[in-house]
C-alpha cells in the first residue's frame, strides 16, 4: 500500500530494470518529482502512479451502453 510520496518513490526504485524503463513508470516518476520538489498538486503523482500500475488493464467497453429513456415516461402535462 502506497501512502506517502516516499513510499511511492521507494516502490518505483525497487522495480525490475525492464519495468522501471517503461514509459508509464517514467511519467509517474516525473510527476512524483514534480510534486516532491516543486510542490505541485499531489493528484498529479497519484494519477501517474495509478496509470502506471494499471497500464496493462484494458477496460471492456459495452457498445450498447445505457439504454436511452426516451419514450418510456410521459410528462404530467401529456396525460
Amino acid at each position: 500500500m502506497l501512502v506517502t510520496l516516499l513510499d511511492a518513490g521507494e516502490y518505483i526504485a525497487a522495480l525490475p530494470k525492464k519495468e522501471h524503463a517503461a514509459p508509464e513508470w517514467q511519467a509517474a516518476m516525473e510527476a512524483l518529482i514534480l510534486v516532491a520538489e516543486g510542490g505541485g498538486p499531489t493528484m498529479f503523482a497519484r494519477i501517474g502512479i495509478m496509470r502506471a500500475l494499471n497500464r496493462h488493464h484494458v477496460p471492456e467497453l459495452n457498445p450498447k451502453g445505457k439504454e436511452p429513456h426516451w419514450g418510456r415516461r410521459k410528462l404530467k402535462r401529456d396525460q
